[in-house]
C-alpha cells in the first residue's frame, strides 16, 4: 500500500508530478509526458492557470464550440459552448436555425434575488428572540456598510434580513434568512462576507442585550444558498402549427401533439424527467462553463427547483392553443459577468466578448435559451427519427479516433456511413475492410 504523504501542497509542481507518476501510474515517464504536453508554452499564462486552484499539475482541456444563429429578443448571437459530449453543439445550432425562421427566442428575467442564511440555535423563549431580532437587524445592516458600499453603487446590496423559526424541522433551530441583489456579479464572496458579519453582530449584541439569554444562542454557520427560486429567467419559442413542417414522415399537427405529449411524460415520470432535464443542462452547463460561472451551483439550484412541488419533474413546458405551438422554460439562474474567473481566464473573457459583453441579466437569458434549444432539439429527434441516428453520426469521429484511423481513413468512413447506421462494431468492421483492401 502506498503510504500517505505529508506536506504535498508544499512540493514544487515537478515534485508533485514525480510523486504521483511514480506511485499511482503504471508508466511514470508516459504520465509525465502526458501532463506536460498540456502545459501552455506561455509561462505567464500557465502560471495564471496554476494559481486558479491548489496542487495543480496540468491543464484539462474541453472543446470550445460555437452554436451560431441564435435570434434572442431580436438580436443574433453566436453562443460559445464548452462541452465534451458529441452532438450537443450541433443540436443547439440546428434548433437555433429552426427558430431563426420562426421569430426566434423570447427571453426575460423575472427576478434576480439571491439568498443567504445564518443558521443558529436558541434554547430560550421564541418571543424574546423575535424582539431581539427586531432590535439587532438594523445594527446588522449598519455593520456591513463598508462591505456593501461598492455593491450599492452598482445597484446591489442587502435587500432583507428575516428571522425564521425552524423548530418544526429541528430542535432549537432558527435562521436569519437574508436576500441580496448582486448586480452583474454572481456575488458568492459578497454574500458570504455579509453573512459572516451578520453572525458576528448577532453574537456580539446577544452578549450585551439583557432581554436575551446569550448562553442559549449558538451560531452554527453562515453561508449563501445555491437555491435561488426568485432569481428566475424565462425563455420561449412559438409559431403557428403549420410552420412545424420540416418532417416528411410526420404532419405538423402530429409533431406538435407528440412534442406536447413528450413533455407531459417528463412531467409525470421522474425517470424520464431526469434525462429530459439532463439534456437541458447540456446547453446551460456548456454556456456556464464557457463564461467562467459555477455550473455545480447552477445544477444544484435548477434540480432543486425541478422538485419544488414535491416530485421531480420537467423544467420545460409545451402547449397548443388556438393553432399556436408554444415551448418554454422557467428556471433559476444565478450568473455573473464580473468577478471570479470572468476577469482572469482569457478564454472566459473571449467568450463574453463573443457574446457582446452581456450583463448578468443578458447572460441569464442566453443560458436559458441554450437549455431550451437543446431540449427542443432532443425531443424533436426523439419523436421523429430517434435520438441515436443523429447522436451516433456525431460520435463517429470519436469512434474513429479510438480506432486510430488516419485522416484519409476518416474521410472514407464518414462518406461510407453517410446513409448507414453508426455502431462501434460496424465502424470497426468497415475500417478493417478498408485497411485490408489497401
Amino acid at each position: 500500500m502506498t503510504p500517505p504523504i505529508e506536506g504535498f501542497s508544499k512540493l514544487s509542481k515537478e515534485e508533485k508530478i514525480d510523486w504521483i507518476a511514480a506511485r499511482f501510474t503504471d508508466n511514470s515517464e508516459e504520465t509525465k509526458k502526458t501532463l506536460k504536453r498540456y502545459w501552455n508554452q506561455d509561462e505567464q499564462l500557465q502560471q495564471l492557470h496554476d494559481e486558479f486552484i491548489e496542487n495543480t499539475i496540468s491543464n484539462y482541456y474541453l472543446p470550445l464550440g460555437i452554436a451560431p444563429n441564435f435570434l434572442i429578443n431580436g438580436k443574433v448571437y453566436a453562443i460559445p459552448m464548452a462541452i465534451e459530449e458529441s452532438s450537443v453543439v450541433a443540436a443547439a445550432s440546428k434548433a437555433a436555425k429552426f427558430w431563426l425562421e420562426r421569430g426566434g427566442f423570447k427571453a426575460e428575467v423575472l427576478g434576480t434575488e439571491k439568498i443567504g442564511q445564518v443558521h443558529f440555535t436558541y434554547g430560550g423563549e421564541a418571543d424574546q428572540l423575535e424582539a431581539f431580532a427586531g432590535r439587532v437587524i438594523p445594527i446588522m445592516k449598519k455593520d456591513v456598510a463598508d462591505l456593501t458600499a461598492k455593491m450599492e453603487k452598482r445597484g446591489g446590496g442587502v435587500c432583507s434580513i428575516e428571522l425564521r423559526d425552524k423548530r418544526r424541522e429541528l430542535e432549537d433551530y432558527f435562521q436569519l434568512h437574508c436576500t441580496f441583489e448582486t448586480a452583474d456579479a454572481m456575488g458568492a464572496n459578497f454574500i458570504n462576507s455579509c453573512l459572516e458579519q451578520f453572525a458576528q453582530t448577532l453574537e456580539r449584541e446577544a452578549r450585551h442585550d439583557t432581554q436575551i439569554e446569550e448562553d442559549k444562542l449558538e451560531v452554527i454557520m453562515s453561508i449563501l444558498s445555491n437555491y435561488v427560486p426568485n432569481c428566475l429567467v424565462r425563455a420561449e419559442v412559438s409559431c403557428k402549427i403549420e410552420e412545424l413542417d420540416e418532417h416528411d414522415n410526420i404532419s405538423p399537427e402530429q409533431f406538435a401533439e407528440k412534442m406536447v405529449q413528450a413533455v407531459a411524460i417528463a412531467k409525470a415520470e421522474p425517470y424520464r424527467a431526469v434525462t429530459h432535464n439532463k439534456g437541458i443542462m447540456n446547453g446551460i452547463d456548456s454556456v456556464v462553463l464557457a463564461t467562467g460561472n459555477d455550473f455545480r451551483a447552477v445544477e444544484a439550484g435548477i434540480h432543486a427547483y425541478a422538485s419544488k412541488d414535491g416530485s421531480y419533474t420537467s423544467l420545460t413546458h409545451a402547449s397548443i392553443e388556438n393553432g399556436i405551438f408554444r415551448y418554454w422554460i422557467e428556471i433559476p439562474l444565478a450568473l455573473g459577468t464580473v468577478g471570479g474567473l470572468t476577469g482572469l481566464h482569457p478564454m472566459v473573457r473571449l467568450s463574453l466578448d463573443i457574446l457582446q459583453k452581456p450583463s448578468a441579466k443578458e447572460l441569464m437569458q442566453i443560458a436559458a435559451v441554450a437549455g431550451l434549444a437543446q431540449n427542443f432539439a432532443a425531443l424533436r429527434s426523439l419523436v421523429t427519427t430517434g435520438i441515436q441516428q443523429g447522436h451516433m453520426k456525431m460520435h463517429l469521429l470519436n469512434i474513429l479516433n479510438q480506432l486510430k484511423a488516419s485522416t484519409p481513413e476518416k474521410t472514407a468512413i464518414v462518406q461510407l456511413f453517410r446513409d448507414r447506421q453508426v455502431t462501434h462494431r460496424a465502424v470497426a468492421e468497415a475500417l478493417e475492410k478498408l485497411r485490408s483492401a489497401s
